[in-house]
């Protein structure tokens, strides 16, 4: 099969990393990276235009295109391919909606009744600051479009709501702050039926402790002991199913929860896999996982079941110096050999090769990620091959996965 990835980050090196794994499998990417040229050919995306991804599954005889990033889904690729009759992975432009526009996402929640934080929309500055007399603090403040996962802000007084309010540009969402605990929800879609990916928990912020502006994601962690049995059910019956029933949803559908003590509540629905959540889970499935994608893209998704190993898995985003904000590229990388001898897998998500071999070119450059037998191995495991890694300005948190051990009173999972 001849699978092509549309993206370049760290979500879509762990997907070609997992898709070259499947017998007989041909990766092809665009753009991709330094680290997916490893496993496949990386192609010019030209100008990123569906029509121009288009043109290139064409070119190279793709059998399956599956999406990485939001933007092209927004654009409208899935609709381009479907019209051509080419197989691919992904939501159509209309249902690309729920992340491409947060007001139109929260709407849909209260039509769907799908349970949600409280919010309101505004258009302007004044509406917005007349809105957090509603609410109080902590608040949560949103930007209607895409944002890189970086337009969210919890402000926790005034000032930080005002100062966040003058930063976003309308409309925005005012939401209420949800207290519990954060999940990443995956499913892939058919249209007709859901196949839930293991759940995952995110590390939005930049500092330790659930400290400092939001981000594209600090890291993540793959454990089946963040969901019960029945949490699960509870959230494809309420959240999953119903959103497939009004949309005829295509791809991965990822709700980003709030579990609650009155039950799981959306913070906010993005329309493809989380980076980087994809990382762990790509390393954690033990499945072939073409199958199963395949199967989405031709609506026959009934009855297609994954395999998980039993142990968690863990991916540290190692940042470079200032990410979120401003941040240098061109730093150069070493111990990335060191660090899989460690038993990391490292996927590249901000790099590129220069005159003098790999160096840095985003602000996430790298997610080290690594299992174990129980949570605390797999954290300790990780960080080994964290401590091989180096390039000028390095920045990692250093709790990923922590709170997961508090779940269990002590004891790490599996036991």
């Amino acid at each position: 099969m001849r699978i092509l990835v549309l993206g370049g980050g760290g979500r879509e090196h762990a997907l070609a990393w997992k898709l070259a794994q499947s017998p007989g499998a041909s990766i092809f990417a665009a753009p991709g990276n330094p680290g997916i040229a490893q496993v496949g050919s990386c192609l010019d995306a030209s100008d990123g235009s569906p029509q121009a991804y288009l043109s290139l599954a064409e070119q190279i005889r793709a059998d399956l295109t599956v999406v990485g990033p939001e933007a092209p889904l927004v654009r409208g690729v899935v609709d381009a391919f479907r019209s051509a009759g080419r197989l691919i992975v992904g939501p159509d432009s209309s249902a690309a909606r729920l992340e491409g526009s947060k007001v139109f996402a929260k709407n849909f929640f209260v039509q769907s009744n799908i349970p949600t934080a409280g919010y309101v929309t505004v258009d302007n500055q004044a509406d917005a600051r007349r809105a957090l007399d509603r609410f109080g603090f902590p608040v949560v403040l949103k930007a209607d479009g895409l944002a890189a996962g970086k337009g969210v802000v919890i402000a926790h007084d005034r000032a930080e709501a005002e100062a966040a309010i003058s930063s976003l540009k309308p409309p925005l969402v005012v939401e209420e702050f949800l207290t519990g605990e954060e999940v990443s929800f995956i499913a892939l879609c058919d249209g007709r039926d859901a196949l839930p990916l293991a759940p995952t928990q995110d590390h939005k912020t930049v500092f330790d402790g659930d400290t400092g502006p939001n981000t594209g994601g600090m890291g993540a962690y793959c454990d089946s002991a963040i969901l019960t049995e029945s949490q699960t059910r509870e959230i494809l019956n309420r959240v999953i199913y119903p959103t497939i029933e009004a949309t005829r949803f295509t791809g991965f559908l990822y709700a980003g929860l709030m579990m609650t003590t009155a039950g799981p509540k959306v913070l906010e629905f993005n329309v493809r896999l989380g980076d980087p959540e994809t990382q762990p889970l790509m390393h954690r499935m033990a499945s072939d996982f073409a199958p199963a994608l395949e199967a989405a893209a031709e609506g026959r998704l009934a009855g297609v079941k994954l395999e998980w190993n039993a142990g968690p898995s863990v991916c540290v985003v190692l940042a470079s110096a200032g990410y979120p904000g401003p941040y240098e590229s061109g730093r150069l990388i070493t111990g990335l050999e060191n660090a899989q001898a460690k038993g990391t897998t490292v996927f590249h998500a901000g790099t590129r090769m220069g005159p003098n071999g790999l160096e840095t070119a985003g602000g996430r450059v790298l997610g080290v990620t690594a299992g174990g037998g129980d949570l605390k191995l797999a954290i300790e495991n990780v960080y080994a091959g964290v401590r091989e890694v180096h390039f000028e300005g390095t920045h990692f948190r250093r709790d990923i996965g922590r709170k997961g051990l508090r779940r269990y009173n002590g004891k790490t999972a599996g036991t």
